[in-house]
């Protein structure tokens, strides 16, 4: 029985041993989420929005906010930013409620999920007996998919929980919502990220992760996101994955965002031109046959149109609002 014992005793020391010397897989994070910022400081091109935040976080006081504007601007980094500078990370999960545009955000759950969040009181001291705001927070990340009447009855949260709760609601179109939210809240306009803005932070990026790729490279990742830089990363980062130690080059890019060549662009053009519709049936048919997206392929064309010197300004309104038709049918 003792040698039993023994043996399985050390059969666990040597497996204990196995598993100290074996290393740890490392956790594979997107680098949107490696590289989101951790302080109001961090976020880029903002400066209105981040001064008002700053002094917000400095006072321990912050309104209502209504953060609006293009994707990947910043919005849902900054208000976590806040709160996590407002509680720290350990009141950050119980005083922050969250709710995205893939949970169900109709009236029933505003009445209850978000209501009964709301009514809970909190004291104005952390566990490790520093002080921190008497409120919570609740973020409304894609606000403007809302029904009117979650908004209604969110207007009425709004109102009675002021004393305990801060709201902050997140949307592309501010069209869509509701005045009496809207007049309730501190308004925030989130503008697209500039050129240079975008090429420094996707170097920095390119350097920490040691990705090669060339100017012309980071130019073009800069060019097809159109001002988002959770796309540029994204983009960046599946090239990385795509090449691995080699380097990028322009055409992975364009591969990646299913950006359509300039060859069936132009061919499409001189099938135009040609007053033939096989011709120009034939060439639709090619795209097709691709795989191209319809949206895209109309986004280059419009783009391409704009730029054209050979047709007047009357011609290109005509043929821009026959496109205008067909892309939100």
């Amino acid at each position: 029985m003792d040698a039993f014992l023994k043996g399985s005793s050390s059969s666990n020391a040597k497996s204990q041993e196995k598993s100290k010397a074996a290393p740890k897989p490392q956790k594979s994070i997107p680098w949107v989420e490696k590289y989101r910022p951790r302080s109001v400081e961090d976020v880029a091109h903002q400066d209105e929005v981040v001064a008002v935040l700053k002094k917000s976080v400095q006072g321990s006081d912050l309104p209502n906010l209504l953060f609006y504007g293009p994707p990947g601007t910043g919005k849902t980094s900054a208000i976590l930013a806040v709160a996590k500078q407002l509680f720290g990370w350990e009141l950050y999960r119980s005083r922050v409620l969250e709710l995205n545009a893939s949970d169900e955000r109709g009236i029933q759950v505003v009445r209850e999920k978000v209501k009964g969040f709301s009514q809970q009181s909190v004291s104005a001291v952390r566990a490790d007996g520093k002080p921190c705001p008497p409120f919570k927070i609740v973020i409304l990340d894609e606000a403007d998919s809302m029904t009117s009447a979650a908004q209604a009855a969110l207007r009425r949260t709004m109102e009675r929980e002021s004393k305990s709760t801060r709201f902050c609601l997140i949307c592309n179109y501010i069209s869509r919502i509701i005045e009496p939210l809207t007049s309730r809240c501190s308004k925030f306009r989130f503008k697209p990220l500039a050129v240079d803005i975008l090429r420094e932070r996707l170097q920095h990026i390119a350097n920490k992760e040691n990705v090669t790729c060339s100017d012309e490279v980071i130019d073009t990742i800069v060019e097809t996101s159109e001002g988002d830089l959770r796309k540029a990363i994204t983009y960046l980062q599946s090239a990385a994955r795509l090449k691995g130690s080699e380097e990028i080059d322009k055409q992975d890019v364009l591969e990646i965002a299913a950006i359509v060549p300039e060859s069936f662009i132009e061919s499409v053009f001189k099938a135009c031109h040609s007053d033939s519709y096989e011709r120009l049936d034939a060439s639709v048919k090619e795209v097709i046959a691709e795989g191209y997206s319809a949206s895209q392929t109309l986004s280059q064309l419009h783009d391409r149109l704009v730029s054209m010197e050979t047709l007047s300004d009357k011609q290109k309104s005509v043929v821009a609002e026959k496109m205008g038709v067909n892309y939100n049918i």
